[in-house]
Order: structure tokens, then C-alpha cells, then sequence
């Protein structure tokens, strides 16, 4: 290339150079976009209470439940009932035949006739003492002889009773055979129960807690009770401060509202309170924010957004507990925004629409 056709190709470069600065110099920058500020909504502290629940398990028992063991043994000779029966106080489940029923009544023959002479000679000697015929010794004697009967009587007869209930096996409460092992001509044994009655009515639920737990239970508080999708009140009866140590927890048991429909021995869920706060200030917990796990909050105030450090106590899955950092008065941010921070501006939903 020439040297001419060089001074003018960086002539060129100098005029396009100078005419990008130019355009860069002269040409004003664009406005920033106005960021309109954030519509928040607000809500004040209000007191309230939180409880939050534990899940377990528990045992469905009737509220009593009875053991019916023989007083005697001997040879079942009738069963009067089967297991799932309804049976009456009283009512006649079986009868045994406790070999000793015969002897009881002859026993109390015998004492009968002998009260019965007894009684006769006393009035005959009453009649001989009246007219002088007899000493008053001799009198207290046949007077003693009659008392004397009188005891052996009412003794017998104590015994023959005694083996007559022994023999009659009646019910003690009223409610329902839950199993029964009665079978005519089987033996009857002291040690084993013939059948098992479950009262009518009220069921109860026997769970156990731990001693963290234990601390929030109390005899009259009431729990919630599931099983197969129904759900009932029960309320606590027993609370058991000595632990099991078979376990190493404590027995509680709850009476169940109209739990008749609840089959004794089923495995139930319930849940038992955990822990509480009453009449404590609470805010929504989705309000409540964390930096590096310290919990703080945004307020409104005049148009202007601040920022709160709090202290928080239990919250369930609406409400949390502040224990300081605001007051009923401050207006909790409860609404999300990016352009939540220290001295924002802000506009209240309500005054937006």
C-alpha cells in the first residue's frame, strides 16, 4: 500500500474512533425503571394458645373386667351361658358338683332337730322351774343347752349356704362373656377362671408416656381417640408417677366417650398433648424468618418497612409464640417480598385497593 492510502485508511480510524466517543459522551444515559414498592398485608399480635400432640398408642380395655374363679373345685355338671353372652348381675353361669353340698345339708338336718329338742326341752323346764320343781342350776343348764343348739344351727346353716354359692356360679357384674373355658364334665379348679366378664359401656384406653411427656397430663384433660377412621373424646383417669421398669415409662388410663363400639383388647391412636402455652402472644408462623437460625420479622410502620429480632417459643402449623421482641401494637408483615428489608417503603393492601 502507498504511504498516501495509509495516512488515509488511519484517517479513517480516527474520525470512526472519535465519532464512537462522541456518540458515547453526548448521548445521555436511560433513566432507571421506577421500582414501585411493595403491597404488604399486616397483622397484630394477638394472645392465643398452642398446644401441640404426640401420636402413640394404646390398649382398649373395658372399664372393669372380671376374673370368675371357683370358690370350690369340683366337676362342672351344667353351663348356663357361652362366650359373647350378655349376662345380668347375678344371673347363673354354671354349677358344680363340689361333693360337699350333701354333707353340708345333712349337717344342717341334724343341727335343725337338734335346736328343735333343744327348744322343746328349755319349755318343758321352763314350766317344771316355774312351780318350783326343777332348781334354777338345773334350768340355766337346759337354757345354756338350747343357745348352745341355737349356735350349731345357725352354723350348719352358714356352711350349707356357703357350699350351695360355692356350687351356683353366678355373675358378679353385668356385661358381656368375653371367653369362657366352662365345659359340663369338666373339672373346676381354684386356679384357673371359668370365664372372663367385661362390664357394659365405658371402655378404657391404657397407653404409656415418657416423663417429658408425663409432665403435661393431668387426671380430667382429654385426649383424642382413632380407630377405623372414627374418632372419640376420651379423658384421662389414672396417671401413674412411678415408672414401669419393665418399660421405663409411665401407665396412664383414659375413659373413652361412647366407645362401646370399640372391640376390648384392639390397638387404638391417640394423640396426648406434648406441650402447650396459654394466653401467650402468637403471630402467623409463616411471618417469622431466620438468619443463620436467629428469627426476626418485618413491621410496618407509616409506610415504612423495619425489621424485628425476636424471641420465639412453640408454634404448631398456623401459630407461633413470641416471647419478646414485639408488642399487641406492632403490624407483622404476614405477605412475602424481595423487596422486604430494613427501611423499604411499602403499601398497605387495604389502601392499594
Amino acid at each position: 500500500m502507498s504511504k498516501s492510502a495509509k495516512i488515509a485508511a488511519a484517517a479513517v480510524v480516527v474520525v470512526a474512533v472519535g465519532a464512537f466517543v462522541g456518540y458515547r459522551f453526548w448521548t445521555p444515559e436511560p433513566a432507571p425503571e421506577a421500582v414501585a414498592p411493595p403491597v404488604v398485608r399486616v397483622e397484630q399480635p394477638a394472645l392465643g394458645d398452642i398446644e401441640l400432640f404426640r401420636s402413640m398408642t394404646g390398649t382398649v380395655e373395658p372399664s372393669d373386667l372380671v376374673y370368675v374363679i371357683p370358690k370350690a373345685a369340683g366337676e362342672i355338671t351344667a353351663v348356663h351361658v357361652k362366650t359373647g353372652d350378655y349376662v345380668e348381675e347375678g344371673q347363673l353361669l354354671c354349677e358344680i358338683d363340689t361333693k360337699q353340698v350333701d354333707g353340708a345339708r345333712l349337717q344342717l338336718e341334724a343341727a335343725q332337730i337338734a335346736l328343735k329338742d333343744a327348744n322343746t326341752n328349755l319349755e318343758r323346764m321352763r314350766v317344771l322351774y316355774a312351780s318350783g320343781d326343777i332348781s334354777a342350776q338345773a334350768f340355766e343348764q337346759v337354757e345354756s343347752g338350747a343357745k348352745s343348739a341355737k349356735i350349731q344351727y345357725d352354723s350348719a346353716k352358714l356352711a350349707y349356704d356357703y357350699q350351695i354359692e360355692f356350687s351356683s356360679i353366678t355373675a358378679t357384674i353385668s356385661g358381656k362373656i368375653e371367653s369362657s373355658t366352662m365345659e359340663v364334665h369338666d373339672m373346676a379348679t381354684q386356679s384357673s377362671p371359668l370365664c372372663v366378664i367385661s362390664s357394659e359401656g365405658t371402655k378404657v384406653v391404657n397407653f404409656a408416656v415418657t416423663e417429658a411427656v408425663l409432665e403435661h397430663i393431668k387426671v380430667g384433660e382429654t385426649i383424642r381417640i382413632e380407630k377405623g377412621g372414627s374418632e372419640y373424646g376420651g379423658t384421662v383417669t389414672e396417671v401413674n408417677t412411678m415408672v414401669d421398669p419393665a418399660t421405663g415409662l409411665f401407665k396412664i388410663k383414659a375413659s373413652v366417650e361412647e366407645g362401646d363400639a370399640l372391640a376390648s383388647g384392639s390397638t387404638v391412636k391417640l394423640y396426648v398433648t406434648s406441650d402447650k402455652a396459654k394466653q401467650v402472644l402468637t403471630i402467623p408462623v409463616d411471618a417469622v424468618y431466620y438468619d443463620n437460625g436467629s428469627p426476626y420479622v418485618y413491621t410496618y410502620d407509616s409506610g415504612t418497612i423495619h425489621r424485628a429480632d425476636v424471641e420465639t417459643g412453640i408454634s404448631d402449623s398456623e401459630k407461633i409464640q413470641i416471647i419478646s421482641g414485639l408488642s399487641g401494637a406492632d403490624q407483622v408483615i404476614t405477605t412475602w417480598s424481595p423487596e422486604l428489608y430494613e427501611g423499604a417503603p411499602a403499601v398497605l393492601e387495604s389502601a392499594a385497593e
